[in-house]
């Protein structure tokens, strides 16, 4: 057997990314509100998929949202979640 999967990897997100991440989620949300779409759909479909197509390009959200990958924002709205609910 693999020894690589007798072993728990660990994750480390950079303190700065995550209050940088807080901010681009936050404006990228009230973007997408004010072009009317859906901010969560939306949101979630470019986390799931990649695509920036997603994210509309009102108030420059589109590069914005680029500026993390896609795993830094999901760690902030996991722990926005669980800080809320626990």
């Amino acid at each position: 057997m693999n020894k690589d999967f007798d072993q728990t990897m660990k994750f480390d997100v950079e303190k700065d990314n995550i209050n940088e991440a807080k901010e681009i989620i936050t404006s990228v949300y009230k973007s997408l509100q004010e072009k009317g779409y859906k901010p969560i759909n939306q949101m979630i479909g470019y986390i799931l998929s990649g695509d920036p197509t997603y994210i509309t390009s009102h108030n420059n959200a589109r590069s914005v949202i680029r500026k993390l990958e896609r795993d830094e924002l999901l760690e902030e709205l996991l722990k926005s979640y669980l800080e809320k609910n626990q």
